[in-house]
């Protein structure tokens, strides 16, 4: 039997040409987050999912994902290259990685998500629709209900403790409005600084004898090694009140926070309406819309804190 190589030839180059066709009609979203971490990932597979959900599955759209594994000047480049690739939307997860992708383009669409004050980051100037490239999702809490959590914990807790990472943002905004709540109530905040994710057992650690109970908002370095923090918690008897259900699931007390999947997919609408046409200067920055209440009640044990039937009954979710 003789080969026809020619056709052959012809044949692979017409298959690499249609392959070609088929790429080039995809449309490109870039996604970036800070660090890998439950609460960030989780937002990452609500944005792809919701996507799919609205028509844009992998036959219609190339997702591309990058981690800058905790390090502001990996994130600074992850940025750098996504704008060179000239995507439909880059979607930048935490507030470091969304500064990075908003300095590093005026241009392409940015939507960030898991930021807590985008204004404070300078990500966009108001609350209201930005006119620039830029719009997204805030996790923004109110402190309130945080404090008022902390106290159904800990009845008798005065001094709060809180790590953080004096390098973002989105925790600086917290320590300085949490230290204002904690005032009005006859309370004070003990801060610990934290600058990089080794820092933050010994700063936890700095706060054993001076605190009631420890915070940890949805700071970046400290929930990328929160087991770091439980183990001294659970040594000193230091209940942890958290922003996020991910870190209850990880050794927290309580949690009064985003459900971050769920934030994820309020991105991906928003990301959908880009690829549909929409701008983005068009589109006012938004907040998470859904609470969740998930208490861990063998945590409590171990930190000193048995959690009450009634704060028990008012939970949502409750890890076993």
């Amino acid at each position: 039997m003789s080969i026809n190589r020619p056709s052959l030839a012809i044949a692979a180059v017409a298959s690499l040409l249609a392959l070609s066709a088929q790429a080039a009609d995809l449309k490109l979203v870039d996604i970036t987050a800070i660090v890998d971490h439950p609460a960030l990932d989780a937002a990452r597979n609500g944005v792809v999912d919701q996507l799919k959900a609205e028509g844009f599955g992998e036959d219609k759209v190339k997702v591309q994902y990058q981690s800058a594994q905790g390090n502001p000047a990996t994130a600074g480049q992850i940025a750098r290259k996504f704008v060179g690739d000239k995507p439909e939307v880059i979607v930048a997860i935490a507030t470091p990685s969304a500064q990075a992708v908003v300095a590093a383009t005026r241009t392409v669409p940015v939507v960030f998500t898991a930021v807590t004050d985008p204004v404070a980051a300078k990500l966009v100037s108001s609350w209201k629709a930005s006119g620039t490239n830029v719009t997204g999702v805030s996790d923004m809490l109110p402190l309130g209900p945080q404090i008022d959590l902390i106290q159904k914990v800990k009845p008798t807790a005065k001094r709060i403790g809180m790590v953080f990472s004096p390098g973002e943002a989105n925790s600086t905004v917290v320590v300085k409005e949490m230290k204002e709540e904690l005032a009005k109530r006859g309370m004070t905040l003990v801060e610990a600084p934290a600058p990089r994710t080794v820092d933050v057992a010994p700063a936890a650690k700095s706060l054993v004898g001076k605190v009631d109970a420890i915070y940890t908002s949805t700071d970046n370095n400290v929930v990328s090694t929160y087991e770091s923090l439980v183990a001294v918690a659970n040594q000193a008897k230091i209940p942890l009140i958290a922003a996020d259900g991910d870190s209850v699931k990880r050794g927290a007390v309580a949690a009064l926070g985003m459900n971050y999947y769920d934030m994820g997919r309020q991105t991906g609408k928003i990301v959908a309406r880009l690829l549909k046409g929409e701008k983005p200067g068009a589109i006012a920055p938004e907040k998470g819309v859904k609470l969740n209440l998930t208490v861990n009640p063998a945590a409590a044990q171990k930190q000193g804190a048995p959690l009450s039937a009634a704060l028990l009954k008012e939970a949502q979710t409750t890890i076993k």
